[in-house]
């Protein structure tokens, strides 16, 4: 069941990544401020699938940490599964 939710959050986060890069399309995907962006389309998705309430803020601060995680412990891993793997070990 654990590997079925990290794929399943996976999908989800590249989902997110397609969708970000198709709203900022003409800055060729360059966002500052993406996490803010993905906090807010992930905000009514994401935590069902954890079984868990999380804020805006909260997803937020959960993606820059993520993406200091990964580029520390495993950065030439897939983003999108290796998130999901560390959401799934903290959420569920």
């Amino acid at each position: 069941m654990m590997n079925n939710k990290i794929e399943q959050i996976a999908a989800l986060l590249e989902e997110t990544q397609h969708a970000h890069h198709q709203a900022y399309l003409a800055s060729d995907g360059a966002d500052p401020d993406w996490p803010l962006w993905y906090a807010g389309y992930l905000h009514d998705k994401l935590p069902p699938l954890l079984e868990t309430e999380l804020t805006r803020s909260e997803l937020t601060y959960l993606m820059l940490h993520l993406s200091k995680l990964q580029q520390i412990e495993a950065p030439d891993a897939p983003w999108s599964r290796y998130y999901a793997k560390v959401l799934v070990e903290e959420y569920l």
